[in-house]
């Protein structure tokens, strides 16, 4: 089963807070809004401004801000700040070679399934994660189109 980790589920909530809100916000308020551990949504909040997805200010009105609109922050960039490559399979994930590496016939097809997997979340972008926030002029919305179950 493929599945985000916890930290970036909560970067993604907290990304589509940010695009949402004018101005600022701290990790606590962030964290308070969606219950989570404040030390854990900081520590997130970090990683993403490390990254450069986030600018933060410290001081009484400090807090942290999208570095980007939310419609050039794509999904793929905030799950990759957190959690480094999306990947597949073991064998993705480096260029080791596993002891099937020869005879295996399913990785070629999952690494195909993993490119397809990046592009969209390439293509999906915070701004879809926060459906109140108004399109930059001229940006042309990008729906992800589920392909079809084969039997």
């Amino acid at each position: 089963m493929l599945r985000l980790s916890k930290k970036a589920d909560y970067a993604l909530m907290a990304m589509a807070h940010l695009a949402l809100k004018p101005g600022s916000a701290s990790a606590r308020e962030i964290a308070e809004e969606y219950e989570i551990p404040t030390e854990l949504m900081a520590k997130v909040l970090q990683r993403l401004a490390r990254q450069g997805l986030l600018t933060s200010q410290q001081g009484a009105r400090g807090g942290y801000m999208l570095a980007r609109t939310a419609t050039g922050i794509s999904v793929a960039d905030v799950i990759q700040a957190i959690d480094g490559p999306v990947t597949v399979t073991a064998c993705s994930a480096h260029g080791d070679r596993c002891g099937q590496f020869a005879k295996c016939n399913v990785r070629d097809p999952l690494w195909r399934i993993s490119d397809i997997i990046v592009s969209a979340l390439s293509k999906t972008m915070v701004s879809e994660l926060a459906p109140d926030v108004s399109p930059e002029p001229g940006a042309v919305p990008v729906r992800i189109v589920p392909a079809p179950v084969r039997a």
